[in-house]
């Protein structure tokens, strides 16, 4: 009897938690209204489901319970029933699968007037490229991917060389236009999520994935990593901002070129003077260094490089730190051994030769402003 009245109270709470609770979708900021009504759909059918078996497994339990005197009949085939449970849930089954069916092929299939924005997912950042004025991006081949050049793209395409290429992880979008997005890998598998957009979906290493959506109300959106991608994985986080059209496009002007991109790398080809501080920058590139740490900057998921020579740093055991040669050279050589307060303590340790920890020191040493 305990386990009937524990099933009873099973489904009433499940009820009562589905009707009572605050966690409820967050407000919509797209045209995919369609996903909420799947959502609901869903919801619907599996919870009928779910309340009718947990009654049916109580009535049972209640009628046939263990009485002196009474037996249990051994019945080992009912086609009758089998019939009825197949059909039953069989119905279930097309009326969860054909409604989302018929959602997502118009959600990979995008107006011809839409904008079209790549994302690149990198252990652990977002990077972002918009069409440029010829209204079309460049052609990209894997041979082409370097750390100066993430997105691959092909210096020889004419196409390429008006891209606009999103430094940092925040990205720009008008509002009320359609918006074709194209993701790709350059390492493992994630996922590009935007909640109150409704809007994900994997990024497969090697191929492209696509979906398309129309911002409809005018914000600053978190975007996220919807696989486990490392563990890095919870920092991996951007932000979309909609605005509007005439925002939008004073933003796009500001961002950098493919273009400039292959006048800084030219420039950087050049060298420093200093062969140790050229080595170092070609070391954070070939070692990934440079997928966790900017020079410009920004906050990726560990501390910028920029101006970090010489500052003081918190730790997360409330000690601080300056950040020196021997802070540099020990923190390479043994990462886990402290954190820096407000970072996730996920660098791995890389094996350097002590020439090669001289370049790199170097070069970090390099990105700190010139004293006055």
């Amino acid at each position: 009897m305990a386990i009937t009245v524990v099933l009873l109270l099973v489904v009433l709470g499940s009820l009562l938690f589905h009707w009572l609770t605050p966690w409820w979708t967050t407000p919509l900021a797209s045209n995919w209204d369609r996903m909420d009504h799947t959502l609901w759909i869903t919801f619907l059918i599996t919870g009928i489901f779910f309340v009718a078996i947990g009654l049916f497994l109580v009535w049972v339990l209640w009628r046939y319970r263990h009485r002196d005197g009474h037996r249990a009949s051994y019945e080992p085939e009912n086609h009758k029933l089998e019939r009825w449970l197949i059909g039953i849930t069989t119905v279930g089954i097309v009326g969860l699968l054909a409604p989302g069916l018929v959602v997502y092929a118009d959600y990979v299939r995008p107006p011809k007037d839409a904008l079209v924005l790549e994302v690149l997912g990198e252990q652990w950042q977002w990077r972002f490229r918009l069409q440029g004025g010829d209204g079309a991006l460049g052609g990209s081949d894997a041979r082409f991917v370097k750390p100066d050049n993430p997105f691959g793209l092909d210096p020889s395409d004419t196409r390429a060389l008006d891209d606009v290429l999103v430094i940092g992880n925040e990205v720009h979008l008008p509002k009320d236009r359609p918006v074709q997005v194209l993701m790709r890998s350059n390492d493992v598998l994630h996922d590009f999520f935007v909640p109150p957009f409704r809007a994900r979906m994997n990024i497969v290493p090697g191929q492209v994935s696509s979906f398309w959506f129309t911002p409809t109300v005018n914000g600053r959106y978190e975007s996220m990593c919807a696989q486990l991608c490392g563990v890095g994985h919870p920092n991996m986080r951007g932000f979309v901002v909609v605005e509007s059209e005439e925002a939008y496009k004073a933003w796009l002007a500001k961002q950098p070129t493919f273009t400039m991109a292959l006048a800084a790398r030219a420039k950087a080809a050049e060298g420093t003077g200093d062969p140790l501080v050229d080595k170092g920058r070609a070391l954070a590139g070939a070692k990934g260094c440079v997928a966790c740490h900017s020079i410009d900057g920004r906050t990726i998921v560990g501390p910028t490089w920029k101006g970090l020579f010489g500052k003081m740093e918190s730790m997360d055991d409330g000690s601080q730190a300056k950040v020196d040669e021997a802070y540099l050279r020990d923190f390479i050589r043994n990462p886990t051994a402290r954190s820096v307060k407000g970072y996730p303590p996920v660098m791995p340790k890389v094996d350097l030769t002590d020439p090669e920890l001289d370049a790199l020191v170097a070069y970090i040493k390099a990105q700190a402003p010139a004293p006055q």
